[in-house]
């Protein structure tokens, strides 16, 4: 104060007027004031929201528009389209809240969220979601954008095992019906303080749970009830563009750092842990793919190089911020080949028609992730777990969080598909079928003749 006494009038008073705001940043009293986002994280979040709807939109489309035969290229890529869009303002009316809201009250916590953030009421600039770290926030509205492009992604891959043969009316009811009653528990089971999952204590760092194993299970359901194809079995079905398809793949890759980074909701170290295992992960799964190609027999494909990719990267989806770079190598490649044996084997088997195996790896591959994950959390695998982290219990209670979500998932396909086909009659008819759903759906061609 001597020398605050000391200075000129001018200095004086310019002190006097800062000194409100030298009070507000004293350690003392920013002890007490909210959480400011750090402008670091903000944009690494908005980044990585803006990663996975480049999986969506083009990557995924075009992942899957490619596998298909040519006279349903661009029913394929509307039919994802449409149904992200949907996804996205359903996520901003209700499924928000039912996923992240306050709690429900009593019984229902476990289960699902409040109703309190309806048409996100209560959010603005201001408001805040924490992160993983005490004291650590990001805005809440981009908290949401990133949550809703997960929401929409997992619809969107449900489609993989119906196109060719759904209408798009269909999709739009399925998409209506299948995300309130169907994504939004399992989010939030998985993911809300209060929620089932999380209670027990079972991991899914990014989704794997969520958004793999819940759309492969659906996928396998709703294409059980739509049934197989004409001409399946006895027609080829070769993919019509590959090229495409590997174009779709690599921004599924691209796009897959800002799913796995990205939830680790910081610009961090567990997001660089989530990164480096998604590289390795991957790689992994891809040279494994094509590795029992070869020792099945069959020359190294094109198709099972993406096949691969997109197996190691959903294997790694659920313990990407949990495991260790060597333990990512060992599950990438353990899921790629389980993939395989599903494509290659399970499905002849049973003869089940899932167009783009949906089903086969990003179901089989999710769940192999999934049970996966209580292994490679080990520190003793080079994991982030506790020292005392008790490897048998965590597996089991990672089984009991999978068995759980394949039973949910298949109820709520099972009710979904069946109100779309109340509705809209479900699939097309067989002279649209043969013509393809680009001209009978949408009266467009994707390539000129």
């Amino acid at each position: 104060m001597r020398m605050f006494d000391s200075l000129p009038g001018s200095a004086k008073r310019a002190a006097a007027a800062l000194l409100p705001a030298l009070l507000l940043a004293s350690p003392v009293l920013a002890a007490d004031a909210a959480p400011v986002p750090d402008k670091g994280d903000t944009a690494w979040m908005m980044v990585s929201t803006l990663l996975v709807l480049l999986m969506i939109l083009p990557g995924l489309q075009l992942f899957y528009g490619g596998l298909t035969r040519t006279k349903n290229m661009l029913s394929t890529m509307t039919q994802i389209g449409a149904a992200t869009c949907l996804a996205m303002l359903m996520w901003v009316v209700f499924g928000y809240s039912l996923t992240f809201g306050p709690e429900a009250v009593g019984s229902l916590k476990p289960f699902i969220g409040g109703l309190d953030r309806l048409f996100l009421a209560g959010i603005t600039p201001a408001s805040t979601a924490a992160t993983f770290t005490a004291g650590v926030v990001i805005p809440e509205y981009v908290f949401v954008c990133f949550q809703m492009t997960f929401a929409a992604i997992t619809v969107s891959l449900v489609l993989g095992s119906v196109v060719e043969r759904i209408k798009f009316s269909a999709v739009l009811i399925f998409t209506l019906v299948w995300l309130p009653i169907v994504y939004l528990p399992i989010a939030h089971m998985v993911w809300a303080s209060s929620g089932l999952f999380f209670t027990m204590g079972a991991l899914d760092f990014a989704g794997g749970t969520v958004v793999h194993i819940n759309a492969g299970v659906s996928a396998l359901v709703a294409a059980i009830i739509l049934g197989k194809r004409i001409g399946y079995g006895r027609e080829i079905m070769a993919p019509h563009s590959l090229t495409l398809t590997l174009v779709g793949t690599g921004m599924l890759w691209v796009g897959w750092f800002g799913f796995n980074a990205g939830s680790a909701l910081e610009a961090n170290g567990s997001a660089a842990l989530a990164m480096i295992n998604t590289f390795v992960a991957t790689a992994s799964g891809a040279l494994a793919w094509l590795a029992v190609e070869k020792i099945a027999g069959h020359k190294p494909s094109a198709l099972g190089l993406a096949s691969g990719i997109i197996a190691g990267l959903v294997a790694i989806t659920p313990a990407a911020g949990l495991a260790g770079p060597m333990g990512a190598i060992l599950l990438g490649a353990a899921a790629s080949a389980v993939c395989y044996a599903a494509v290659t084997t399970l499905k002849p088997r049973f003869g089940y028609d899932d167009s783009l195996d949906a089903f086969g790896i990003h179901g089989v591959g999710g769940i192999v992730g999934a049970i996966g994950t209580g292994i490679v959390t080990s520190p003793a695998l080079g994991g982030q777990g506790a020292a005392d982290f008790d490897m048998a219990g965590q597996i089991g209670v990672q089984l009991a969080a999978v068995g759980t979500t394949i039973v949910w998932a298949t109820v709520g396909t099972v009710v979904a598909v069946f109100v779309a086909k109340a509705v809209t009659g479900l699939r097309v008819s067989s002279d649209v079928e043969r013509e393809g759903l680009d001209l009978g759906e949408h009266g467009e061609r994707a390539y000129n003749p």
